[in-house]
C-alpha cells in the first residue's frame, strides 16, 4: 500500500508517528480531530463504507432515529443549531457526521471504500495493517474505532432456511421488498424494532411482533423545532448549551435509575406502566408489555408510537418467542403458527465482536481468542500483549448517565495523550501492564453487582454467555473522567 493509498503525505517526516484509524464513525471522526487537535498529522481513517457516519452511514431500516436528545447527541466542540427536532432520524445524524468531518479537516485522511481484515504486531513496535484488497503498509498505532452494532445475530433455531418468501435482518433493511398489504412477522420487540413496527403497521395488511421478553419503554417526546427556533440558537449558542445542560441532569437520572434499592428505579418503572396503561387498552396485553426485570437490565428504550401501533386493528402482538421457521411462516414457543409473506428478524447484534478483524499482538496473541469469552480492557481503551493498539470504545468503556460522544471524546482524549506522552519519552511503543490491569478489572468486578445490568440474575446483551458484562463501565462519568485523569505511562510497560 503506497502512501498515496493511505491518504498519507507522501513529504511525511520520518520521525512522525504514523495512525491507523479503523471506522470513520462518530469514534473515527473524534478520534481524527483530537490528533490534528493535539499535532499528529500522519494518520489515515479507513472505512468499508463509502462515506463517514459508522451505523449512521450503514443502518437504513425505516423508523431509525437515536434514542438520545439531538442536542446531546453531538460531539461536544460542535454544536449543531440545525436539529430539526428533539429527536432526530438517521439522514439527519449521518449528514450532520459527514459535515463534522469536513468541518474537521479530514477528508484528506479518510480512506473509504477500504475493509480492513487484518492488523499485525511486528518486532520494534509497529503493525501491518492489511486491506480485504491486499494492499498492506506499516503503522506505529493502530485505534479500532469500529463500533459495536454492526454484526447482525439471527435466532438459532430450525428451518431458518426453509421459508419461501422474503426474509432479512432488520439491520440489513431490504428495501426491494415492497410490504404494503403484505402479512408480516417481526421477530423482537426491542431497539430496532420500536422503530421498525409503527413504519411497518401503516402499510402492512398484517403484522405479527413476536415478543420473547418485554422491555422498559418510556415515552420519547420528540418535538419538532420550527425555523424560527432554529434560527434563535444560531444566533445564540449559548442555549443551546442551556439545552445540554439541562439534558445532562435528566440523563444523570440513569445512574440511579439502574442502582440496585435505589427508589429511582422504582419511580422509572412507574413511569412505563402508567404510559402503558394509558396507551394500552387490552388488559392481557397491558400485562406482557410490563418486564419481569428492573430497570436497566436490558436496554432502556423510548419511543412514542410503539405502543399505539400495536393497538391497530392489523397488529397483533404475540408473547412468546421464535420456535421455528416455515416455509410458509413461524411456529411460535407456545405452539401458535403464524404465515407470513415476509420475516424481518430485529434479534440484535453481536456485541464486541473482536473476529471481526484479524488482529495479532505480540507472542502471536490473537485477540479474537483473548476477548472471547471475557473481553476487558483497561479503562476502556487497551490491554496487555497488544503493544500501541487502541479501542476508541473497547469493553466496559461507554458509561450510560452520558451520551455516547462524552464517553468517546473522554477515552480519545486520554489515547492521544498517551500517543503524546511517549513520543516525548523517546520510546517505540507502550502496553498495557499485567499488573494494572488486572487490578483495575478486579475493582469494576466488585462493583457491577450494585447495578442493574451487572447483576448476577440479569440475562441481555450486557452480559455474556460466562456471566460477564463487558459493555458498561460500573459507576458515573465523574467517576471515569477522574480515573482517566490519572491515566498515564507509569500504567503501561515502555517498549524501546
Amino acid at each position: 500500500m503506497s502512501q498515496s493509498n493511505t491518504g498519507q503525505d507522501t513529504n511525511r517526516r520520518g520521525d512522525a508517528m504514523r495512525i491507523a484509524i479503523i471506522g470513520a464513525g462518530p469514534a473515527g471522526i473524534a478520534t481524527g480531530r483530537e490528533l490534528l487537535q493535539k499535532g499528529f498529522t500522519e494518520f489515515t481513517i479507513f472505512d468499508a463504507l463509502d462515506a463517514p457516519g459508522g451505523t449512521w452511514r450503514l443502518h437504513t431500516y425505516p423508523g431509525l432515529a437515536c434514542d438520545v436528545w439531538a442536542h446531546s447527541y453531538t460531539f461536544s466542540y460542535a454544536p449543531n443549531p440545525d436539529w430539526t427536532a428533539s429527536f432526530v432520524d438517521q439522514p439527519e445524524i449521518q449528514a450532520y457526521l459527514a459535515r463534522c468531518t469536513t468541518k474537521f479537516g479530514l477528508d484528506s485522511h479518510l480512506k473509504l471504500n477500504t475493509r480492513i481484515v487484518s492488523a499485525r504486531y511486528l518486532a520494534g513496535g509497529s503493525w501491518r495493517v492489511r486491506t480485504e484488497s491486499g494492499d498492506d503498509d506499516e503503522f506505529d498505532i493502530v485505534i479500532n474505532a469500529m463500533g459495536n452494532q454492526h454484526t447482525p445475530l439471527y435466532p438459532d433455531v430450525p428451518g431458518m432456511d426453509t421459508f419461501k418468501g422474503d426474509s432479512f435482518h432488520g439491520t440489513r433493511w431490504n428495501h426491494d421488498v415492497d410490504l404494503t398489504d403484505k402479512r408480516v412477522v417481526i421477530v423482537g420487540s426491542a431497539a430496532s424494532a420500536v422503530q421498525i413496527v409503527p413504519e411497518v403497521a401503516r402499510i402492512a395488511k398484517h403484522l405479527t411482533v413476536l415478543q420473547r421478553s418485554a422491555n422498559w419503554i418510556m415515552p420519547r417526546g420528540k418535538k419538532p423545532y420550527s425555523p424560527a427556533r432554529r434560527n434563535l440558537v444560531r444566533r445564540f449558542p449559548f442555549l443551546i448549551s442551556l439545552t445540554r445542560k439541562w439534558q445532562q441532569l435528566l440523563m444523570g437520572q440513569v445512574e440511579y435509575a439502574v442502582t440496585i434499592g435505589h427508589k429511582r428505579m422504582e419511580q422509572f418503572e412507574a413511569m412505563v406502566k402508567k404510559f402503558i396503561a394509558k396507551t394500552i387498552t387490552d388488559a392481557d396485553m397491558q400485562k406482557a408489555l410490563v418486564p419481569s426485570t428492573p430497570y436497566g437490565c436490558q436496554r432502556g428504550l423510548v419511543s412514542d408510537d410503539f405502543y399505539p401501533a400495536l393497538e391497530r386493528d392489523n397488529v397483533d402482538l404475540i408473547a412468546s418467542a421464535l420456535q421455528e421457521v416455515t416455509p410458509t411462516g413461524v411456529i411460535t414457543t407456545d405452539g401458535r403458527q403464524v404465515d407470513a409473506d415476509v420475516i424481518i428478524f430485529c434479534t440484535g447484534y453481536r456485541i464486541l465482536d473482536y473476529d471481526r478483524i484479524e488482529v495479532t499482538g505480540a507472542s502471536g496473541k490473537s485477540l479474537a481468542d483473548t476477548m472471547g469469552g471475557d473481553p476487558r480492557a483497561h479503562k476502556g481503551i487497551s490491554l496487555p500483549d497488544f503493544p500501541n493498539y487502541f479501542f476508541a470504545v473497547g469493553p466496559n468503556g461507554l458509561v450510560l448517565n452520558v451520551s455516547y460522544f462524552y464517553s468517546a471524546e473522554q477515552n480519545i482524549a486520554t489515547i492521544v495523550r498517551l500517543l503524546g506522552e511517549l513520543r516525548q519519552s523517546g520510546k517505540k511503543a507502550i502496553e498495557t501492564r499485567r499488573d494494572v490491569f488486572e487490578q483495575y478489572n478486579a475493582w469494576m468486578g466488585e462493583r457491577f453487582g450494585l447495578f442493574s445490568w451487572g447483576s448476577s440474575d440479569c440475562h441481555s446483551y450486557y452480559r455474556n454467555a460466562a456471566g460477564h458484562a463487558p459493555f458498561l463501565f460500573p459507576g458515573n462519568f465523574k467517576e471515569y473522567q477522574r480515573l482517566h485523569a490519572e491515566c498515564d505511562l507509569q500504567e503501561y510497560e515502555l517498549i524501546e
